[in-house]
């Protein structure tokens, strides 16, 4: 299922990105038709993929794991890629697009064969078979890195861990209760550390067993702690207090 729809989000109508400058509904930056709009191309099919998912918003710092990426890239396998990927931006989302803006202006000013590994894309969420996308792009990660500025509770953290993906995050908010650092995942204390995220990004890349027992342990506690019924269950045993 994953390769397939990996398939069809290669195969689905893109753009590269012009030049540096606002991104605004209508701009040759948006793709007209609701397909995914892309700078760097395609990541290929074969590649270990470095995937920030979230909102273009300025508390996800998606353009701080941008500057992270390129800082490390002569340390990382030739074979790895940065996806940075968020929702397709509208004409009511002006900080979205500001900060999509910025980005690709990060972008353009890469070296030549760091863009050519990096990618910046915005997801469709309007029709039915968008979440599959979505879906899809996360269980292809290799390593999944949630670099946020502040957070609540991480949805996009949550489901990364249920899919079994090494996570590298930042110690922030409600992050904090989902990852226990070394045990589900690995954290990074001081948020403005790109040295420390690449640097929990690179140990996951040159230790794929730890990376694979990581995310074994991340889908199961997710599994213990995250879904409704053991919140129903949390209720009865409340219940059976108060009532006892």
């Amino acid at each position: 299922m994953t390769e397939t729809v990996m398939a069809r989000f290669r195969e689905r109508p893109w753009k590269v990105c012009p030049g540096p400058g606002p991104v605004r509904a209508g701009s040759t930056a948006t793709d007209p038709h609701g397909g995914v709009v892309l700078a760097g191309g395609p990541v290929p099919a074969g590649a270990r993929v470095i995937l920030q998912l979230s909102r273009w918003d300025r508390l996800k710092d998606m353009n701080g794991l941008l500057v992270a990426f390129s800082e490390a890239f002569d340390e990382l396998p030739e074979d790895t890629h940065l996806l940075l990927a968020g929702a397709q931006v509208d004409e009511h989302d002006a900080e979205g697009a500001e900060v999509l803006s910025h980005c690709l202006q990060i972008w353009h000013g890469l070296a030549p064969e760091v863009r050519v590994r990096t990618h910046v894309a915005c997801l469709p969420t309007t029709r039915p078979d968008d979440a599959l996308l979505v879906n899809a792009v996360q269980r292809r990660a290799t390593v999944v890195v949630q670099k946020s500025l502040a957070e609540g509770f991480g949805l996009s953290v949550a489901e990364a861990l249920w899919k079994g993906r090494p996570v590298v995050a930042t110690a922030v908010g409600g992050i904090q209760d989902q990852i226990t650092h070394e045990e589900n995942g690995l954290l990074v204390a001081d948020p403005s550390d790109l040295e420390g995220v690449m640097r929990h990004v690179a140990r996951l890349l040159a230790e794929p067993a730890f990376a694979d027992q990581l995310g074994v342990q991340a889908h199961d506690r997710v599994r213990r702690e995250g879904l409704s019924d053991r919140h129903l269950l949390d209720w009865v045993d409340l219940l059976e207090d108060l009532l006892g």
